[in-house]
C-alpha cells in the first residue's frame, strides 16, 4: 500500500504536498504527489511498496499543518457501475485491515458538494454489506474512508483512529452561535477541539482564569473566553460588542495590540491581528520570553508565495528563541476548516 490521501483546503495543495514530501524524507520515505490545482486533495505515492502505512504509523498527524485528513490507500478505483457500486468496492476493503467504523466523505469542492447525496445514501448499503462480511468490527484501531470522486470513482482507504482526524474530511463542524459577534469566534472554538484534549478542557480553559485578547474588535474570540468563564483584557482601537462589555468580563482597552503588556501574568493569550506573520511571531516571543502567559493561540496570515516555508520559518524561529531563553515549549501550527489565508498556531510552555 504505497499511496496516501490528503484531504486539505482548495489552493493549498502545494503546500499539502510540499509539507508530506518533507516529513515523509526524515523517516526515510520517499515519493511523488500527484495534485490538481483547487482539487482539495493530493496523494502522495511512495517508492516502497509499504511507505503510506510506515507513514500513517511513523508520523503524527497532529503535527501536519495543511493536512485535514489522510489515509492509506491504492489507485482509484474506476469505472464503478452505477447500478451496483457495492460489490467492486466491497472487494477492495477486503485488501485492507479490518475497520471500526466507516466514513463517507468528498472532497471540500464544489463537485465534492453536489456527490454528498450519493455518499449519504451509499453509506447504509455499504455499511451493511462491509458488516456481513466480518469486515467491521469494534475493537479495530483502524478506519474505513471511502471518497467518492466522481460518481465512478473513488478512493478506498484506512487510517488509524487514533492517528487521524475524528471528523470526516478533518472538519469539524461548528454551529454559529447567534450571540457571537462574528463568524471569527468559531476559529477559536475549532482551534480549542483540535489542540486541547477534551479531557484537558476543564483544567486548560477553566472559569475563573485570565486572559487577553489583542486585536479582539468586535469580540469573537473574546466571546469564546467569555463563555468559558474567563475574565478577558480585550485590546483594540475599535469597538466591542457592547453585550460583551455587560457581562462585567471583559476590560476594553483601547491601544494598539503589539504595544500592550499585561501588569500581571495571564494564563492565555490569543489573537487574530492581521499582521505580517514574521511580527506576530516576534510578539508571541516576546511574551512567552517575558512569562506574560502560559498558553497562546494566534493566526499567522499567510503571504501569496511560499505558505509552507514562512510557517516553517516562523515554527522554528520562535522554537529556537525560546528554547535559547531555557523554556520548554510545544508549538503545532494548523490550518483550520475556518482559516482562509492563514494558519492557527499553538503554543504552551511547560516551564
Amino acid at each position: 500500500m504505497n499511496h496516501l490521501f490528503l484531504h486539505c483546503r482548495a489552493g493549498f495543495e502545494k503546500e499539502c504536498a510540499a509539507e508530506i514530501t518533507d516529513l515523509a524524507g526524515e523517516v526515510g520515505v520517499y515519493g511523488y504527489s500527484k495534485t490538481k490545482d483547487n482539487s482539495a486533495f493530493v496523494v502522495f505515492i511512495t517508492h516502497e511498496p509499504t511507505g503510506a502505512m510506515q507513514l500513517q504509523q511513523e508520523l503524527r498527524f497532529r503535527k501536519l499543518i495543511f493536512t485535514r485528513q489522510w489515509f492509506v490507500t491504492q489507485a482509484p478505483i474506476t469505472d464503478l457501475p452505477v447500478t451496483d457500486r457495492v460489490t467492486p468496492l466491497l472487494s477492495a476493503a477486503q485488501q485492507f485491515p479490518i475497520a471500526r467504523e466507516l466514513l463517507l466523505e468528498t472532497v471540500d469542492t464544489n463537485d465534492g458538494k453536489e456527490l454528498s447525496g450519493l455518499s449519504k445514501k451509499f453509506t447504509a448499503p455499504f455499511s451493511t454489506a462491509l458488516r456481513k462480511n466480518q469486515l467491521l468490527s469494534i475493537k479495530s484501531p483502524w478506519r474505513l474512508h471511502l471518497v467518492f470522486i466522481t460518481g465512478t470513482e473513488a478512493y478506498l482507504g484506512v487510517s488509524l483512529y487514533s492517528n487521524s482526524s475524528p471528523w470526516p474530511m478533518g472538519i469539524a463542524r461548528l454551529r454559529l452561535p447567534k450571540e457571537a459577534p462574528s463568524r471569527a469566534t468559531l476559529k477559536l472554538e475549532e482551534a480549542w477541539h483540535h489542540f486541547i484534549p477534551a479531557a484537558d478542557w476543564d483544567t486548560r480553559l477553566a472559569s475563573g482564569m485570565r486572559a487577553v485578547d489583542l486585536g479582539a474588535a468586535p469580540g469573537g474570540w473574546t466571546w469564546q473566553l467569555v463563555q468559558r468563564g474567563m475574565y478577558v483584557e480585550a485590546v483594540d482601537n475599535g469597538p466591542m460588542d457592547k453585550n460583551l462589555l455587560e457581562t462585567g468580563q471583559v476590560l476594553h482597552i483601547l491601544t494598539d495590540g503589539f504595544m500592550y503588556e499585561p501588569k500581571k501574568k495571564v494564563d492565555w493569550l490569543v489573537c487574530d491581528i492581521v499582521d505580517k506573520p514574521a511580527r506576530v511571531s516576534s510578539m508571541i516571543i516576546q511574551w512567552f520570553g517575558k512569562g506574560y502567559c502560559r498558553e497562546a493561540v494566534f493566526n499567522l496570515k499567510l503571504p501569496m508565495k511560499q505558505r509552507y516555508l514562512e510557517v516553517k520559518k516562523c515554527e522554528e524561529r520562535i522554537l529556537k528563541e525560546l528554547t535559547k531563553l531555557g523554556l520548554d515549549v510545544d508549538i503545532q501550527f494548523k490550518q483550520l476548516y475556518h482559516d482562509r489565508e492563514e494558519v492557527t498556531g499553538h503554543l504552551r510552555v511547560f516551564k
